[in-house]
C-alpha cells in the first residue's frame, strides 16, 4: 500500500509551519497599518472639524488630510457619523490620559492651581472646538443626537472623575460634588469665551481665584 514516508510528513510539516510564520509575519505589520490609518483618520477628523465646522468636514475631506483614500475611510468608519463621533470620543480619552500623566502621584493643596489650569486647558483646545462644532449639528440631526449625548455623557462623568481625583475631594461633604461640577461648567463657558477670543489673561486670573475657593471648600467643608 502507497503512504506517506516519515520523512514526507516531515517536509510538509515543516513547509506548513513556515507557512504559518510567514502569514503571521504578514498579519502583524497589516495590524499596525490598519491602526495607524485609523488613528490618522480620527486625528484628521477632530483637525478638520475644529477648522471648518460640520458643514465643511466630509468624510472625503478627512481622508485627504489624513493621506488615505475615501475607501479605506468608509472600511474603518462606515459612515460620517461614524467617524466623528469616534474622533471627540477618542482625543476625549487621550486628553483624560495626559491630564493624569501630568500629576502621576496625585496631588496636594499645594497643587491646586495647577489642577484647575489644567482641567480648564481641556475645554479651551481644539477637542472642544471639535466638540462644539458635533453639538450644534447634533442639535439638528436626529441620528447623531443620540449618539453625541450618550458620548458626552460618558465624557463628562470621566472628566468629574478625573477632577475629584486629582483635587483629592471628599464628595461625601457638603458642597464638594457641586463645587466640582461648577469647575468643569466654568471650564466649558471659558472654552466659549476663548472661541471669540484671546481670553488667556481673565482665564489665569480666574484659574486663580477658583484655586483659592477650592482650597476653602476642600480643605475646610461647608457648613449648614
Amino acid at each position: 500500500m502507497g503512504g506517506v514516508s516519515t520523512t514526507d510528513r516531515g517536509a510538509r510539516g515543516d513547509r506548513d509551519d513556515r507557512g504559518h510564520r510567514a502569514d503571521r509575519a504578514e498579519r502583524v505589520p497589516k495590524q499596525d497599518r490598519s491602526r495607524a490609518t485609523r488613528q490618522r483618520l480620527l486625528e484628521a477628523a477632530v483637525a478638520c472639524l475644529a477648522e471648518h465646522g460640520w458643514a465643511g468636514s466630509t468624510v472625503l475631506v478627512v481622508a485627504e488630510r489624513a493621506g488615505v483614500s475615501r475607501g479605506a475611510a468608509q472600511h474603518h468608519f462606515p459612515t460620517r457619523e461614524d467617524l466623528f463621533t469616534a474622533a471627540v470620543e477618542y482625543v476625549a480619552e487621550e486628553r483624560s490620559t495626559a491630564l493624569r500623566d501630568l500629576f502621576p502621584d496625585g496631588t496636594t493643596a499645594g497643587d491646586r492651581r495647577a489642577v484647575v489650569a489644567a482641567l480648564i486647558d481641556l475645554y479651551t483646545g481644539p477637542l472642544f472646538r471639535a466638540a462644539l462644532h458635533l453639538w450644534v449639528a447634533a442639535s439638528n440631526e436626529e441620528q447623531l443626537r443620540s449618539r453625541v449625548t450618550e458620548l458626552e455623557s460618558r465624557i463628562g462623568r470621566e472628566s468629574h472623575r478625573v477632577a475629584v481625583e486629582l483635587l483629592a475631594a471628599d464628595e461625601t461633604r457638603p458642597g464638594v460634588r457641586e463645587t466640582v461640577q461648577g469647575l468643569l461648567d466654568l471650564a466649558r463657558g471659558l472654552g466659549l469665551a476663548t472661541l471669540l477670543t484671546d481670553d488667556a489673561a481673565r482665564r489665569e486670573r480666574v484659574v486663580r481665584q477658583w484655586a483659592a475657593l477650592l482650597d476653602g471648600v476642600l480643605d475646610r467643608g461647608i457648613t449648614d
